[in-house]
């Protein structure tokens, strides 16, 4: 006799993934990424060098279509993502975020400087001058809640314009409580000289997820944040790699015990990008998407790390063989052979008798220096970013997808400032 069926089409999303099943468990979707590295070099240097004439101004498509290709790129399925944003309406949310920017730290300013008037001045004491300090770095502080506040709203924007198979994503407007949330977190970790940061990265992660959508589904993080503790086991070893010489040499009074002291800052640098992998891969594997729909991920922590190595070190590589054959012609313009002879102007006779060749080559200086910077961004791009999501994205698999079918649209989230607040402060939530 057959089982029963339910008449509720989405109840293959709302049941437990731990429920029994008449029939054999769907087959795992493959994540597939099909960038390469040609097409987004053309496409990061067009982009940068627009961004360059324009003087920053398209910066915002050039994000946007950057953004694109990744997304497009992605197929989870091999249904490639979507992503629908625009430039101009991240650039208009530039404009409104540094608007209000703008007045929020005028004021602030203005009741320090009344604080300081009537608090601070004084005989100028060391005392005095020690909280003349601290007041002036309260700007810093003031802006915290914001970066924590654009984190979040970055976050939403990218999500709500993006779509798979036609289907939106989404996430709740709750960017206030995020912020109140991640203030309390840090101090907590600073306290606690990290041994909380499991516990902030968890609970800040489940606050996000338990607050995104796809279509009609909505996202949970399950686990515990004690189950990150493994995560950190490097930052445990970088502690006693730099604590240890450190005692030894003041016990001893050795000071070359020290030297040690380095190989346990370059270990802190491995744990760093260990535990951001480490932790996405744990808590990947509890994240739910209907409660049925789950996700398996097995990034290396060491494959990233030395992505950003070596990617770094090549990409530095070309731009800086870029900046030498800039300066090389430069040189010739100059009369000399020698790139760092540039550095003093008075091997050539002084400023003042500078002729339109040895302009040209002033500015071909000039030039080789801002290309160098712009085209250490695109290679980057190629040697760094690329490679770095094309590695979480294969080692990528969603769990029981038949559910997937049953997802229907939502409707489109409008984000009046889209990421303006994260552009405005140099941060973001993504590419």
């Amino acid at each position: 006799m057959s089982s029963p069926t339910s008449d509720d089409p989405f109840s293959r999303l709302t049941a437990h993934a731990d429920s029994p099943s008449d029939g054999p468990a769907d087959p795992p979707m493959a994540v597939e990424y099909r960038g390469t590295q040609g097409p987004l070099f053309r496409l990061g240097l067009k982009t940068a060098l627009l961004t360059l004439i324009t003087l920053g101004i398209y910066r915002f498509w050039a994000k946007t279509r950057v953004r694109k290709y990744f997304w497009s790129a992605t197929a989870p399925g091999g249904d490639p993502m979507e992503y629908t944003g625009n430039g101009l309406e991240k650039l208009l949310g530039f404009l409104i975020a540094v608007a209000f920017l703008a007045v929020y730290l005028g004021l602030f300013q203005l009741l320090l400087m009344f604080a300081g008037l009537s608090l601070l001045s004084g005989s100028g004491s060391g005392q005095d001058t020690a909280l003349q300090i601290i007041a002036s770095q309260a700007t810093l502080v003031a802006v915290v809640p914001f970066i924590f506040y654009a984190q979040y709203r970055a976050r939403r924007y990218i999500l709500s314009r993006t779509r798979w198979r036609g289907v939106r994503f989404g996430v709740e407007p709750a960017a206030w409580g995020y912020v109140w949330r991640a203030t309390g977190h840090w101090i907590l970790t600073i306290l606690s000289l990290g041994l909380l940061l499991p516990r902030q990265t968890f609970l800040l992660e489940k606050y996000k997820i338990d607050r995104t959508w796809y279509g009609n589904a909505r996202f949970v993080q399950h686990g515990r944040w004690q189950n990150l503790y493994p995560a950190m086991k490097h930052y445990f070893i970088a502690a006693a790699a730099m604590a240890i010489p450190g005692l030894l040499a003041a016990s001893q009074g050795q000071p070359v015990w020290l030297v040690l002291s380095f190989f346990g800052a370059l270990w802190f640098y491995y744990a760093v990008v260990y535990y951001s992998v480490a932790s996405f891969r744990i808590m990947a594997g509890s994240k739910r998407l209907g409660n049925t729909v789950a996700f398996n991920a097995t990034p290396r922590g060491s494959k990233v790390f030395w992505t950003y190595v070596l990617g770094g070190l090549l990409s530095s590589t070309c731009a800086g063989m870029v900046f030498s054959a800039f300066f090389i012609v430069a040189g010739n313009f100059l009369g000399s052979s020698d790139i760092f002879a540039l550095e003093d102007f008075t091997e050539f006779g002084g400023i003042e008798q500078f002729g339109l060749t040895e302009a040209i080559g002033v500015f071909l200086a000039i030039l080789g220096y801002i290309m160098m910077l712009t085209l250490y961004g695109v290679f980057a791009l190629i040697f760094v970013r690329q490679p770095v999501l094309e590695h979480y994205v294969q080692e990528t698999q969603i769990l029981n997808p038949a559910a997937l079918n049953d997802i229907q649209q939502r409707s489109r989230d409008e984000m009046v400032e889209a990421e303006g607040f994260a552009d405005a402060l140099d941060v973001g939530a993504a590419i």
